[in-house]
């Protein structure tokens, strides 16, 4: 039984501290405006809004998936650091 234990333990240990590959979300503006669908000069209202349309779609709570939520929220928060 403590065998059975142990060994589950470091299981449980390696699969959560082995360390995952880093998922590319978005690498740069150019690929964040094509994601939100803005034009290169918008500002930050058009931004949230653009961003407020496409995340009811894609949300994992309507059925959409967490990936596609996450490259969504990852362009509009590399639009708004980058907006003056």
């Amino acid at each position: 039984m403590i065998k059975l234990l142990l060994g589950l333990a470091i299981i449980w240990l390696v699969w959560r501290y082995w360390p995952r590959p880093r998922v590319r979300v978005v690498s740069d503006a150019a690929e964040a405006r094509a994601i939100l669908g803005v034009e290169p000069g918008a500002d930050a209202d058009a931004i949230r809004a653009a961003h407020r349309r496409l995340v009811v779609g894609v949300h994992p709570d309507r059925g959409g998936s967490a990936e596609l939520a996450r490259r969504v929220n990852a362009a509009r928060d590399l639009l708004l650091r980058s907006h003056p």
